[in-house]
């Protein structure tokens, strides 16, 4: 991605009261995020309301910092860290089928995740494996061993990076799948220049080498807790199957295999 077009795909995402759904008519009047900038205010506003038009007329303030943020990471280690645009062919074809599919996915991952191309195929490879924070000692021995299973027989497994049974089922994919295979996704709240929680800095460095974390939010976003909820939608349209383990009536958790449902 050439650094002019990466400033137009920021600036589309950092532009107030758009969002995906409206960046994604956009994207399908105007083409590419250059052309939708390039358009009078007219144009835009037969597909978007008049204040819509006017915020995208307006250069967000913190666009260009994100830009030089942006651009130094993904040339810091261009042999794993990659940024997929909404259409772009390695953009994982299972998240179109969304409402709001993002329009930017963050990538970091090893040399077996741009070589296999499942996550992006979405060809029935991929299973979801979340639950509690706070698992029973018997839950993290389900999750880890189904994982690692699963992984043994050639299926990548997809979770939160959270504590519990994410981790667990993050460890267990490590542990099952084979050299070169794409053992696990790992899908974060935050932008991938940072970990949370803390405690799991090791295992994402881990999965960085052996699999994959994906992130739909810009370098610096910090752990909100609006963002965890919204990005299990990207959990389960990564997945083929979702597998809970131990979770309380009103999480998280339950919320992915409600989205896992409708998806």
């Amino acid at each position: 991605m050439e650094r002019t077009e990466l400033a137009a795909w920021l600036r589309l995402q950092l532009t107030p009261g758009v969002g995906n759904t409206g960046a994604r008519k956009l994207l399908m009047a105007f083409g590419l995020p250059q052309s939708i900038f390039e358009a009078s205010s007219r144009a835009l506003e037969q597909v978007v309301s008049p204040q819509q038009s006017a915020s995208i007329k307006q250069i967000p303030s913190d666009l260009h910092p994100l830009l030089d943020t942006t651009w130094a990471w993904l040339h810091a280690n261009p042999q794993t860290h990659r940024i997929f645009a909404l259409g772009d062919a390695d953009y994982p074809q299972s998240l179109l089928n969304m409402e709001a599919p993002p329009l930017l996915l963050y990538a970091m991952g090893s040399a077996a995740a741009w070589r296999d191309r499942g996550f992006a195929t979405g060809g029935g490879r991929c299973v979801a494996v979340v639950g509690s924070r706070n698992p029973t000692p018997q839950g993290v021995a389900n999750a880890r061993q189904f994982s690692q299973s699963l992984a043994q027989a050639g299926l990548t497994i997809v979770s939160g990076l959270a504590l519990g049974v994410d981790g667990a089922a993050h460890e267990g994919a490590l542990a099952g799948a084979a050299d070169g295979q794409l053992a696990t996704i790992a899908v974060v709240g935050t932008g991938l220049d940072r970990v949370y929680p803390r405690q799991h800095r090791d295992l994402a460095h881990r999965i960085v080498q052996h699999g994959l974390v994906l992130s739909e939010y810009p370098l610096g976003t910090p752990p909100l807790a609006a963002n965890f909820p919204r990005r299990n939608r990207l959990i389960a349209g990564l997945s083929s199957g979702t597998l809970v383990v131990e979770a309380a009536l009103q999480s998280g958790s339950l919320i992915t295999a409600r989205l896992a449902l409708e998806q």
